[in-house]
């Protein structure tokens, strides 16, 4: 009776295995989470034994929106990190090439066909994106409808029987096996990275700092008597400024010309470190409630000058003006949608959103400097997006031969350019193609979920065969497709590009796009210093991976 429910009404087979895939994918072993698309995938192949099954173009819509949002918010990392982020970007390119040689490898081996081959390809990886580029190519290979869908079919299968053990390998790799290759104490190793970088301390996930990094304290002016508020400022490097300043009961205005006399209350607000070593040269301290919340505003900005790209915070302040930069301070550095710890030793990208604070005419003013607000807004412009789908289903009509392999770039594979286009577009020309974050989280999120729950419905009764006739060699295939791709980047990347530590295990998980890698590896450093190497090869390897679903399919199609 579910069964024929289920044929009848699929709409609710596609949202039971939203709802319980996403519930199973919460659950969390150690550092080990499946994450609410591969629980929709194996909630999926169950309930698709039933017969259920979801119409074609809601697949294709589902997956067109997902992988042109996906290409949009990563846009401006992908380009900002190309060329500039070599070091770290080469570890991608060993990634992509060492799992296509693998591939190639698995396929004379083991005889996989291409839809098998595709699904190791996107387990192994972690990468869901490869499922749709990857079926879109089988789709043009031009066999008949019934081996088109058992191909397809194939891909499923293998992502989900290698993912989970792709997953569970680079996590392990990462955060236990490579520091023991190392021979470091991945913790103290943070923790000096962090204090190199600028920072004072170490601290965990989840935990801060005992004071906030930017404070702001009153202090009755004693010995720094005499002095103007520039050479006071300078003489700390800028990293605090006299907010206010009361003079016999009147408030003052504070003009960097001015000079502080004996019995002067001043509020100071900057960097907690420079206002603890400027405390001595001051006076007593007092109670500073009077002059209200110094840290007032909070601004959130883009940067797009070419100029600051790949400039550490430290010297973006340096560069500026004492009056364009002061009463300025980055709070936090956001980066595909992950954040970065703001240290004066951080490197900035073009693409960064930077999280201002101080007084709202300076974080105003810093703004305009720096790149452009980011508006809060909950509307899509719907035109924008429209067309940059249009444009990617244009291009993924492009396609050809290359040494007797047919390659097509497919819906998913234009979309993806397309969103990549239109992602930097957006960010030169802000006033243009507003995506919201959330708005555009919800279509990453629903859209590739959607498509992977019709794929495994469609999936579900070809999956045992699939199983039954690999057996454990989908598994160990995938556990060799991470470590042999991230034991050839450690060392590269300590060997070659004399990468820290932490940023190297960071990048690896970022060329293996595993999130749960790297907050496993952010939990064992007890800072997020490994995520500075992880934002540059994610952005990468996130859009370089769902464009080798073809290469894999043709290639393998070619030699099967």
């Amino acid at each position: 009776m579910i069964g024929e429910l289920l044929r009848s009404q699929p709409e609710i087979a596609l949202f039971a295995s939203l709802a319980i895939g996403y519930f199973i994918g919460s659950f969390r072993i150690g550092p080990i989470q499946l994450g609410g698309v591969c629980g929709t995938l194996i909630v999926a192949l169950l309930l698709g034994q039933t017969g259920a099954r979801l119409a074609p173009d809601l697949k294709n819509i589902a997956f067109a929106l997902f992988i042109f949002a996906l290409g949009f918010t990563g846009g401006p990392q992908f380009f900002a990190n190309i060329g500039r982020g070599w070091r770290y970007g080469l570890l991608s390119v060993v990634e992509i090439v060492s799992v296509l040689a693998l591939i190639m490898i698995a396929v004379a081996v083991m005889r996989l066909d291409a839809g098998t081959a595709a699904g190791l390809l996107a387990g192994a990886a972690t990468e869901s994106a490869v499922i749709g580029t990857a079926s879109e190519a089988i789709a043009k290979l031009g066999f008949s409808d019934a081996e088109t869908l058992r191909l397809q079919a194939n891909i499923v299968t293998a992502y989900s029987v290698s993912y989970l053990f792709g997953l569970i390998t680079i996590v392990l790799f990462t955060s236990q096996f490579a520091p023991l290759l190392l021979r470091v104490n991945l913790r103290d190793e943070a923790e000096r990275v962090w204090r190199k970088l600028g920072g004072e301390g170490a601290y965990g996930e989840g935990q801060r700092a005992a004071a906030p990094a930017l404070v702001g304290r009153a202090f009755h002016v004693g010995a720094a008597a005499g002095t103007t508020i520039r050479a006071f400022e300078q003489q700390y490097g800028f990293n605090l400024t006299v907010e206010r300043v009361r003079r016999n009961g009147a408030e003052v205005p504070a003009e960097p010309q001015l000079t502080l006399a004996p019995g002067d209350v001043i509020l100071v607000g900057g960097r907690r470190e420079a206002i603890v070593a400027a405390a001595a040269g001051l006076g007593e301290e007092v109670d500073g409630a009077e002059f209200g919340q110094v840290m007032a505003e909070k601004l959130d900005v883009v940067l797009t000058r070419r100029d600051l790209h790949g400039l550490t915070v430290a010297q973006v302040r340096d560069q500026a003006t004492p009056e364009n930069g002061r009463g300025i301070y980055i709070a936090a550095v956001t980066r595909l949608e992950t954040t970065v710890p703001a240290l004066p030793g951080t490197e900035l990208n073009r693409g960064d959103v930077l999280t201002l604070v101080g007084a709202k005419a300076d974080v105003q003013r810093g703004a305009k400097l720096l790149g452009y607000m980011v508006v809060a807004t909950q509307k899509t412009d719907f035109v924008y997006l429209g067309l940059g789908v249009l444009v990617g289903m244009a291009i993924g009509h492009l396609g050809g031969r290359v040494g007797g392999v047919s390659l097509a770039l497919g819906t998913g594979g234009g979309c993806l350019l397309s969103g990549l286009l239109f992602g930097w577009i957006r960010s030169r020309y802000p006033v243009i193609g507003s995506l919201p974050s959330a708005a555009a989280q919800i279509l990453k999120d629903f859209g590739l979920a959607t498509f992977i729950a019709a794929v495994g419905l469609s999936a579900g009764p070809d999956a045992i065969k699939l199983v039954r006739e690999y057996g454990l060699a989908l598994p160990l295939a995938g556990i060799l497709m991470v470590l042999v791709p991230g034991l050839l980047s450690l060392w590269i990347g300590r060997m070659f590009l004399k990468l820290e530590a932490p940023m190297l295990l960071g990048a690896i998980a970022g060329q293996q796009c595993s999130t749960p890698a790297i907050s496993a590896l952010v939990g064992v450093t007890g800072n997020s210093t490994p995520v500075i190497g992880y934002t540059i090869t994610y952005a990468l390897s996130n859009i370089l991976l769902p464009l080798m679903g073809p290469v894999v399919v043709g290639l393998a199609g070619k030699f099967h």
